[in-house]
């Protein structure tokens, strides 16, 4: 059901696009850089699960519905697109993305909570899911609900694994960046303009 090399060319492409610049690896990386490992690894798990949402989403139907109902599409496109827009203004108003005061911590539960809804409202994944993985899907090696679900759950634990080591291997870069407040600043910047770009990108999604 799973040839070797089909497997392999799969995995390469999903390393890639975990690889690529985005909302939710820029979660990790933040939480790494003010909270450490635990909580990079946190926020990593809490991306993949979203991925896994979508996976589950696209298989079951979830994403056809949304993709052939303007009223479904355009109801999804907005609340990811407004939920990013808050994320980029509250980290830009707040400068709160990366932080090394005491008081800027946060549970685990909230930051998984954080990158959870990230991935999920965003419809882009879900759109991404149902365009990427059937090509990978033959109706001749077997079930395609099974080999759905199947190369979906590996995409979303490379993707909480990748995100993760991201957010793990910027927090040795912590004890650097205390000493250096400007450039925390403009990280902070940096990431709430990405939030705030993403959810307008979001919003100006169109229905094919």
């Amino acid at each position: 059901m799973f040839p070797l090399e089909v497997w392999l060319t799969y995995t390469a492409a999903c390393i890639l696009l975990v690889l690529a610049s985005g909302p939710d690896n820029l979660l990790a990386v933040g939480r790494g850089l003010s909270q450490g490992k635990l909580a990079a690894g946190v926020s990593g798990l809490a991306s993949g699960a979203g991925i896994l949402f979508h996976v589950a989403a696209a298989t079951f139907g979830l994403t056809l519905l949304i993709q052939a109902s303007v009223l479904a599409f355009w109801l999804v496109k907005i609340v990811g697109a407004l939920y990013l827009l808050w994320l980029g203004i509250r980290v830009l108003r707040w400068r709160s993305l990366i932080s090394f005061t005491p008081a800027a911590r946060q549970s685990t539960s909230s930051i998984f909570a954080t990158g959870f809804l990230s991935a999920v409202l965003n419809p882009k994944p879900g759109l991404f899911v149902l365009a990427f993985i059937p090509q990978f899907v033959s109706p001749l090696r077997g079930t395609v609900s099974t080999q759905m679900l199947v190369y979906g759950t590996w995409f979303a634990l490379l993707t909480a694994l990748g995100f993760a080591l991201m957010g793990m291997f910027a927090s040795h870069l912590a004890n650097w960046l205390r000493a250096r407040p400007r450039v925390i600043a403009g990280l902070n910047i940096g990431a709430g303009l990405t939030f705030v770009v993403s959810g307008l990108s979001v919003a100006t999604l169109r229905q094919k």
